[in-house]
């Protein structure tokens, strides 16, 4: 990480407060917390580590992203958006509205990305390691070197 550039890690980290902070205010309520609070970490985990593509998130040897405190969802939506997944702008402002992509939890198969519906705190970690399992499972049965 020795050409990781700071200050753009800064601003993507300021950007996503500021999302966050305009979001829950226009819908009148959410969870500001757990996104302002994690944007820095969650910036590092994004960009330096996990390898996944917005120009083809159903990419099967992607890492997924379990985001198990689905009321902080707009730690998700912003980083999907900041890093080109198909969530525009208009879509962050509509957060937590009838019909929007940006439901006040994460749905799988509704938000391009979201990767599994997540609400009640610690059932991430579950579907997080049932992927992990299939992920191993697949390797071994598919994987081949070169």
């Amino acid at each position: 990480m020795s050409d990781y550039n700071l200050e753009l890690h800064r601003q993507a980290a300021s950007t996503i407060r500021g999302l966050t902070m305009d979001a829950v205010q226009k819908a009148g309520e959410g969870h500001p917390g757990m996104p302002m609070g994690t944007a820095d970490i969650a910036v590092v985990l994004w960009t330096q580590f996990l390898r996944h593509n917005p120009q083809n998130p159903h990419w099967p040897d992607r890492d997924r992203f379990v985001l198990s405190a689905g009321h902080g969802s707009m730690l998700l939506y912003s980083l999907l958006h900041l890093s080109g997944y198909d969530l525009p702008l208009e879509e962050l402002k509509n957060f937590r509205q009838w019909d929007s992509k940006t439901p006040g939890h994460p749905e799988y198969g509704h938000t391009v990305g979201v990767e599994t519906t997540t609400g009640p705190l610690g059932q991430g970690i579950t579907n997080a390691v049932g992927m992990a399992l299939a992920e191993r499972w697949l390797a071994a049965r598919f994987n081949r070197p070169g």
